[in-house]
Formats: C-alpha cells, structure tokens, sequence
C-alpha cells in the first residue's frame, strides 16, 4: 500500500506530505485550494501524463514522491530487480519528475527508470479513478477490456490461444492474397531471374576468375618488357657465360667467401660471416635460376591477349549487371555468384506458385475453422460472465441508493473477427423500472454514472484485487441518502483494500478512517496549499465547514458529530460482522 506521499511544485502545492495509512483515507478542502491536485500528483507517480503546464510558477519542477510497503516475495518485486532497483526491506521508494520545460524523469528503488515502469506500477499496485477515467469507459473497447479482466483465467487462456491462431491465419492470408493478387508481377519477376541465370549459366564464371585474368592481362600485354627486365635481373645475379661481364653477385658473392674460409679457422666470428655469405650465395643462385627460367618462359602471344581481353569484358558486363555494389567498388565476379544463388532460391519459389496457392489456401481454411471455435468459446465465456457481472454490479447499485436501478451486459456478434474475437460488448443501464436498457453514456446522469462506476470497481475488488484504489470526485452530482451510501459502500471496499478519496461531500468523509484536509495559505500574492491530518476535533470542524460553510456553526458540529457516530457504529457493525465469519 502507500504509506506516504511528498508532493512538491505541483499546481498550489508547494510542499506538502500525505501520511496515509490501511483502510478507507479522505482528503477534503475548501474550492481552490488545491484537492485534485492529490490525485494529480498520484497519477503523475504512477506513469501519467507529464504536464509541464502542472508545474508551481516560479518552481523549477514539481516532484511526487511516494512510499509503498510491497511483498519482497512478490512478482512486483520481481519486476523491480530485473529493472536494477532495490527495495529497502519491504519498502519501495518511488518518484517523478517534470520540469517547466516539460522534461520527464523517474526513478524507482533510487535508479533512473522508464516511465514504463512506473505504469507496469500502476497497474499492479493502484487504480485511480476520476472524471477522465469515466469517460474512457465508457468506450466500447474499454468496457470489453474490464468485462474480459472480470471474466479471469478461463478467457484470458482461451484469448491467449485464439490471438495465436488469429495472428496465424492473418499472416497466412495475406500471404495467400499477396500469391494471387500478385501473379502476374511474380511472373515477370520469374521471368527476369530465369533470364539473368541463364545468362550466368552460359558465361559460367569461377570464383576469383576475374582478378586472375586481370593479371594475366597486365602480363601479356607487358611482355616483352617482363623479359627484358628478368634478363637483365639474372646477367647482374649470375653473369653471362657468353658475354664478358665480370663482376656479377654471384662472383663476388663467391670471391667474398673465399676471402673469409681462408682464415676462419683464426676466429670464430669471422666464420659465422663466411657461412652468412654462403646463404647469400644460395639465395642468388637460386633466384637466379628462377629468372632465367621466367625469361625464357615469357613470351608475347597476342591471340591469348585477345582471349583474356574478351573474357573480362563479358565478365564486367556480368557483374555491372548483377553484382550488388560493395564499399570498394563492384562486387566483382563473387556478388555476380551470390546474385546467382539468391535469385535460384527466390525462383524456386516463385515456379512453386500453384503448389503454394494449394497449401495456403488448405491451411487458412484450416485456421479459419480454429479462429471460429476458439471465438465461439470466448463468447460463450463472455456470455456467462456479463450475467454475473451484470448481477453484482445491480446488487451493488442497490447499496448505493440506487435500488430500482439495473445493470446489464450486452454481448453481441460484430460484423467480423477481430484480434479479440468477434464480440462487441456494451455495459447497458435501466436507472428505474419500466426505463429502457441503454447505453451509459445515454442512460445515467453524472451522478448515476460515477454510482455505477464505484460499484464496478467493488466488483472488481473482488475478481481481480488491486492493493489501492483513488476516486477522484466519485460522489459527484450525488447527495442526501445517495451521499451516506457511498460513504458506506468505500468504507466496506477499505475493509479489503486500501482507499484514497477526494470528495466535497461530508457524508463521504464522515466514513473514513483518516481524513487529510487539504488547507491554502496567501503571503502576500503568492498562494500555496499544504495537507495537514486531523484528529477527531479537527474531523468535527471541517464537516461542519462542508455541511454549514461555517466550520463553527454550533448546528453543523452537531451534524458533523452525528455523521461521525453513524459512520463509526457502522464500522463497528462491519467489524463484527468479520470476526462473526
């Protein structure tokens, strides 16, 4: 639950601490001075909307800080380690930032987090609920999403499996539409790919023949210049035995040793420089050899230059063609081999057409049968649902001076499926007997409405619990007898959770087991707004102010007086009631 919440900066806030506790918390004050603000500062924790026109003028940023008591053992807890934070013992420090500039920050378990977080927060921990929150339920959507959250396991197993096969049988579908639709795009296609491998086919390229062409080329058109350099290159190494040229490497290599051998014996190092020379020797000798035979080898041969010269042209039109463009350059002979494979593949797949056509269309055929059942189970499911839903809601009604009223829920069949079935499903009210089901929307006023919006939540406190539940303005448009049963009813919804609720009405607030008040102070022009927790006095005083306007009217703190005795035999009934049990 929440057991403490620091709101700074916010609207007429300046700097305020709600100290709350279990059971059933109000929070009152006179127009202006600043009540929504509470919820404001609640929602803006729990992953709102940042608003930066929220912030106090003249703050830099409004912060709400917030103190949870969680189960360490809990899946909540769970989440908050996967996401880096800590909880100190069973205590769980929230908070939430916005600048006037708009910037959004929020920190759980003292780390930076997503604002994510904080609503996966919201929605395992608190249910907030004010004016805006009404509207939106009344949104179809919304009003199946909160029969389908009512409806528990059983739908949520077969709504798991039926969004399986719905996900199945759309991807199959618009498979099988694009085949068909797209025949003769995907025959051009085939066409061009047949055409280009073939092509490639009849050139049969070989992986690196491109780059060894390439120097093949620059040989034989360089000839005559390649022998007359390995020529020269062996006559300077080893001589030429017809010609007269004395001083070669290789001779003086040999005089240089000789040298040397003569009086290795005298000195060790200079042996090592003869056997040094020696290798040198090898190395000439075989290098030369080498150069002799690359000179004789080398010859000019311009019909192969013609060949290679063709060759590599055909492969350069092959790969201008085909080639997908690398960083340096044209792929070269490789990407033309790649374009060849991909495009084998997508051909197959293409002349597999009509074999695909057959398989698709038995497979949605298939799907379409599961998709059908499964919906069919979740109406089923829906059905029975929406009468229990429709009956404890109408009970719950009753208890909230609304005993004529009732409530129903319509499922009906929508024109198609959808990835939630094909049930439309609309919550429907007759305010009195005799009066036509309609829509909510149409058939209860404001007051009705937020009535009707308190029972749905009890009933969902007992289907699906949420540990804290905010009302913002519930009791709106209610009052006299209709006012004291809202009282009671969130009394009774505290004894299994914890309730915050701002309200105008002190026969609301009369029901709480703490009442926080919130209070505005003028210094000079500038307005601000604190909270302050009131005793059993304070409690009097400020219902006497709701009831009279005057909080020390000698009447209204008799009523005020009444009003909390009332309230407190009947949470003394209640709790006798429970120990009864």
């Amino acid at each position: 639950m929440l057991e403490e919440v620091r709101i700074q900066g916010l609207g007429v806030i300046d700097d305020a601490v709600l100290e709350l506790s279990s059971g059933f918390t109000v929070v009152t004050g006179e127009t202006g001075a600043g009540k929504t603000m509470v919820v404001t500062g609640l929602g803006l924790l729990f992953g709102g909307r940042a608003d930066p026109a929220r912030v106090r003028p003249g703050a830099e940023r409004a912060t709400v800080e917030g103190r949870l008591s969680v189960d360490p053992s809990g899946k909540v807890a769970a989440r908050i380690e996967e996401a880096g934070a800590e909880l100190d013992d069973a205590t769980l420090i929230v908070s939430r930032s916005v600048s006037a500039e708009g910037r959004s920050r929020a920190h759980v378990g003292g780390r930076s987090v997503p604002v994510g977080l904080l609503a996966y927060l919201a929605d395992e921990l608190v249910a907030v609920h004010g004016q805006s929150d009404q509207q939106r339920f009344l949104q179809l959507g919304r009003q199946r999403e909160a029969l389908d959250r009512y409806a528990g396991g059983e739908l949520a197993a077969v709504l798991g499996s039926y969004g399986t096969v719905y996900r199945r049988h759309a991807e199959a579908r618009a498979r099988l539409e694009e085949i068909t639709t797209r025949a003769r795009e995907r025959a051009q296609e085939a066409d061009l790919l047949r055409f280009g491998l073939e092509e490639i086919e009849r050139a049969d390229p070989k992986p690196g023949e491109d780059q060894a062409l390439a120097e093949e080329d620059e040989r034989l058109a360089n000839a005559e210049d390649l022998r007359l350099a390995a020529g020269n290159a062996h006559e300077a190494l080893a001589g030429d035995p017809a010609g007269d040229v004395v001083a070669d490497v290789a001779g003086l290599l040999a005089a240089a040793r000789g040298a040397l051998e003569a009086v290795r014996g005298h000195d060790p190092a200079l042996a090592a420089q003869a056997d040094r020379l020696a290798e040198a020797g090898y190395l000439v000798a075989d290098v030369a050899a080498e150069l002799a035979s690359y000179a004789e080898g080398i010859e000019a041969d311009p019909a192969r230059l013609a060949l290679v010269q063709e060759r590599r042209a055909l492969l350069n039109q092959l790969v201008r063609k085909y080639a997908a463009p690398t960083p340096e350059g044209e792929g070269g002979v490789e990407g033309v081999l790649a374009w060849a494979r991909e495009s084998a593949a997508r051909l197959a797949e293409l002349d597999g057409d009509d074999e695909r056509i057959e398989e698709l269309t038995a497979e949605v055929a298939e799907l379409e049968g599961s998709v059908a059942e499964l919906a069919d189970r979740l109406t089923a499911i829906r059905a029975a649902a929406a009468e229990r839903f429709g009956a404890e809601v109408t009970a719950e009604l009753a208890a909230l001076a609304m005993p004529h009223a009732r409530v129903a829920v319509r499922v009906q069949p929508a024109a198609g499926y959808g990835p939630h079935g094909r049930d439309e499903v609309e919550v429907l009210l007759a305010a009195h007997p005799g009066a036509p089901e309609l829509p909510l929307h149409k058939g209860a006023s404001g007051g009705e409405l937020s009535r009707v919006m308190l029972a749905i939540e009890v009933v969902f406190a007992g289907a699906d619990p949420v540990p804290t539940f905010v009302f913002d303005e519930v009791d709106a448009g209610v009052g006299g007898k209709a006012a004291v049963e809202i009282g009671r009813r969130l009394a009774r919804l505290a004894d299994a959770a914890q309730v915050i609720v701002v309200t105008h009405l002190p026969q609301v607030a009369a029901f709480a087991d703490a009442h926080l008040v919130v209070e505005k102070s003028q210094a000079g022009t500038v307005t601000a707004s604190g909270v302050t927790r009131l005793d059993h006095a304070g409690r009097q005083r400020e219902l006497a102010r709701m009831l009279a306007g005057l909080e020390d009217s000698e009447y209204g703190r008799a009523h005020a007086e009444e009003l909390l005795a009332n309230a407190a035999a009947d949470r003394a009934a209640r709790r006798g009631r429970r120990a009864a049990r």
